[in-house]
């Protein structure tokens, strides 16, 4: 099996849209849970409402793959999971190192997903020497000092940042001193790389602050919808405008006090 480092992923060479690369990983999802049912074929429109986006969206997406399905049958199940994993460099082995071992780090030590994915946790990369040979998730954990060896040793092309944010720029400037070109951020900080060096981030602070955005604003909506309904049931009826000359009507002042703003004819 191929290695990461001497093979890349064919989309930018294919000019698929970022934003069609960003979907890919949930179609593939989706595929993947109807392969495991043995579903052979799958609607446009059953595939869009599993991966949560429009049926439209989805053939203009997959017409960049150069997949159009049969009509009146759907797209092959089994097709379409090996078209997207080879158009995500996922037919390949992808080794990744992951530097920072706290408890998010150990989490994604643990994560079984990677293997099934492509990716192959290479090394756990930790600079407390308290954890050097610590076994987590079955992976004995190194130094730091390790770093670049183990990158060059393993071919690793991938790094996942877990570290804090004070030292995230740092470890991220020896990965790509060492080669690596592409980069899982996932310590509160924005990096900065060079070109040609690609790095997510994954903040799921931001992504609870963006929630709570949401609520509150609900929360407003309801309360002003209780306000206006309470408003329309304690409002007085409307008393009918007053005739003319009506001693009641608006009044102006006048030398000698008010006077009625409508004065008899």
């Amino acid at each position: 099996m191929a290695t990461g480092r001497t093979h890349r992923p064919a989309t930018r060479s294919r000019g698929i849209p970022e934003a069609t690369v960003a979907r890919l990983p949930l179609y593939l999802r989706a595929l993947t849970a109807l392969s495991e049912r043995s579903v052979p074929t799958v609607s446009s429109e059953e595939l869009a409402a599993a991966a949560g986006v429009n049926s439209a969206k989805l053939r203009k997406d997959f017409s960049y793959l150069g997949s159009y399905g049969t009509r009146g049958v759907g797209y092959d199940v089994e097709y379409l999971v090996y078209q997207i994993s080879r158009e995500l460099g996922l037919t390949q082995d992808w080794p990744v190192v992951i530097v920072g071992i706290g408890n998010l780090g150990a989490a994604l030590a643990g994560y079984g997903g990677f293997a099934s994915r492509g990716f192959r946790v290479a090394a756990l990369i930790d600079a407390d020497p308290a954890m050097t040979g610590k076994p987590v998730a079955g992976i004995p954990v190194q130094h730091s000092d390790e770093l670049e060896k183990i990158i060059e040793e393993d071919g690793v092309s991938i790094g996942v940042i877990a570290t804090p944010a004070g030292v995230a720029q740092q470890v991220c400037d020896r990965l790509v001193a060492a080669g690596v070109t592409s980069i899982l951020n996932f310590a509160p900080t924005v990096l900065s790389v060079p070109d040609g060096v690609d790095v997510r981030k994954v903040d799921l602070s931001i992504e609870l602050q963006i929630l709570a955005f949401h609520e509150q604003r609900k929360a407003g909506e309801e309360s002003n919808a209780e306000a206006d309904a309470g408003a329309e049931a304690e409002a007085p009826a409307v008393a009918p405008p007053a005739p003319r000359g009506s001693s009641t009507g608006a009044t102006r002042k006048g030398p000698d006090g008010d006077v009625p703003a409508v004065m008899p004819a």
